[in-house]
């Protein structure tokens, strides 16, 4: 049973590394349930305090993706449209991945700038309020990255750490 905790700890992981840049998959919480599976093994000790932790981080990470572009379209001059807008196209991101990884990156800051433009913004404030949007939603997918790279190097550490007690024959 452990060894079978551990494969889906690790497949969490990964699939939590993945979901640090793609928008359909939130990443450290992903990742958060590959390190309580490790837990849940008969010979890692069990870390609620750890546990808990990194649970609220992944939890205000998660929060924090969502908040961190439109906060970058304000900061940048931008109007409710253009956080509506970047909200906007991030959705048509997800529901035509077209461009893949691109589009991610893409959509958001087209659907800032043509939501500045519905605000009859001029095109200079509409380019800055979008690139705003851009910068947020790089800090937010770097900041999920970050966390998810450092669960896993938990997760890691932590097998490697009892590594004898879990692979027996």
């Amino acid at each position: 049973m452990d060894i079978l905790l551990i494969i889906l700890g690790f497949i969490c992981m990964i699939v939590g590394l993945l979901g640090s840049f793609l928008p359909v998959l939130p990443g450290p919480p992903i990742s958060w349930v590959g390190l309580l599976l490790l837990y849940l093994t008969r010979t890692i000790p069990n870390d609620w305090t750890l546990l808990g932790i990194t649970l609220l981080i992944a939890i205000v990470i998660v929060i924090l993706d969502y908040a961190i572009p439109a906060m970058g379209t304000k900061k940048f001059g931008g109007s409710k449209y253009g956080v509506i807008g970047t909200t906007v196209g991030l959705v048509v991101s997800m529901i035509f991945p077209v461009l893949g990884l691109l589009g991610i990156i893409i959509w958001p800051f087209i659907g800032a700038f043509v939501g500045e433009m519905i605000y009859k913004a001029n095109h200079k404030t509409a380019m800055r309020a979008a690139f705003g949007s851009f910068l947020g939603f790089i800090t937010g997918t770097l900041l999920k990255f970050i966390v998810s790279v450092v669960y896993f190097g938990l997760f890691i550490n932590l097998f490697w750490k009892f590594k004898d007690g879990i692979i027996t024959f």
